[in-house]
């Protein structure tokens, strides 16, 4: 069994903006479909922020939203990791926005880019700063405003998401009764151009150029993407629990990244769970990248789904191509 990390989440709490966008009105300025868009990913309706509301915002109002329901005040924050491929700017960094807005004057932080796995990971840094005594609060935050870098015209993309923001709080924990058990992390590059943003970085400057040809959003070989994930995902949730002693028989739940509704039943088919042990809500928020895991945390909690100590697993394969899988016993 690996090392036990010496943290826990002791709280978790969502924003996503007001707008509800279904099917039916995308419909109304993309040839697509409802049934079309249903049978093959299972989104139902997604939110989207309005003009003017970046990732900053989403995220500043999740992590309000945790703080104030946990009683912690801002200025005890340790450190702000913010898992984002979508932030405001280059620079500064989301996490400076959101540490300023918060007024948690003692925290430092930094951005994390992993895409749809970017909470997994963010929340593995988060807990090593706790575990090893650096700070006793650590606030990580999962933030995109994917209708920001959506093409309205590539029907295939821009129907799979939506906007949210999630947010977590870690602390301490002694006990191995609770707290994040293990974590398997891995990329494999040669996927980078399966899906990407092509443009806006020092290879392709904004140009004329780029924007003319439609640079500066999503490109994605979903074929591809697909296949990795099914594969990917139920390997790596298995590889995890063999190497810490257990079995899908000991999983109380599993809150995969929300992409694609058949992605999370193949990796439940081969886990060997029913629907009691799976969290999906993709149906109601499409992919919002970072903020998908978050989200599922909060639906879980608030159906009652998640007991102290229940062993939870938290899973998913984003762009890079980068997969996440984080093992812990639930603490609260």
């Amino acid at each position: 069994m690996s090392r036990r990390i010496a943290a826990k989440i002791t709280g978790v709490a969502s924003y996503v903006p007001p707008r509800v966008v279904t099917n039916a009105d995308l419909e109304k300025i993309v040839d697509t479909t409802d049934e079309w868009i249903r049978t093959r990913t299972g989104i139902r309706e997604r939110h989207y922020a309005e003009p003017g509301v970046a990732s900053s915002h989403l995220g500043t109002e999740a992590a309000r939203k945790l703080l104030a329901m946990k009683g912690v005040s801002a200025d005890e924050i340790g450190m702000i990791v913010v898992a984002t491929v979508t932030p405001d700017m280059l620079f500064p960094a989301t996490a400076c926005l959101i540490q300023d807005r918060l007024g948690a004057k003692n925290a430092w932080g930094f951005d994390l880019s992993a895409a749809c796995s970017g909470f997994p990971y963010a929340l593995t840094v988060g807990a090593q700063f706790v575990a090893s005594g650096a700070h006793n609060k650590v606030l990580v935050v999962g933030s995109d405003v994917m209708t920001s870098i959506l093409d309205f015209k590539d029907r295939n993309t821009c129907v799979l998401f939506g906007d949210a923001a999630g947010a977590v709080l870690i602390e301490p924990t002694e006990s191995e009764q609770e707290g994040i058990i293990d974590f398997v992390h891995d990329i494999d590059g040669s996927g980078g151009c399966d899906l990407y943003m092509p443009a806006g970085g020092s290879l392709h400057p904004a140009s004329h150029e780029t924007v003319e040809k439609r640079m500066h959003y999503v490109h994605q070989e979903g074929p591809q993407v697909f296949k990795y994930a099914v594969r990917r995902m139920a390997e790596l949730a298995c590889e995890i629990l063999k190497r810490n002693g257990f079995s899908s028989r000991d999983l109380a739940l599993v809150v995969p990244h929300q992409a694609n509704l058949r992605i999370i039943r193949a990796m439940q088919e081969r886990l060997g769970v029913d629907d009691s042990k799976i969290v999906v809500n993709i149906d109601r928020f499409g992919n919002t990248t970072a903020g998908t895991i978050p989200l599922g945390l909060v639906d879980a909690t608030e159906q009652k789904r998640l007991r102290k100590g229940d062993l939870v697993l938290l899973i998913a394969v984003g762009a890079g191509f980068t997969t996440g899988a984080v093992l812990m016993r639930w603490a609260y």
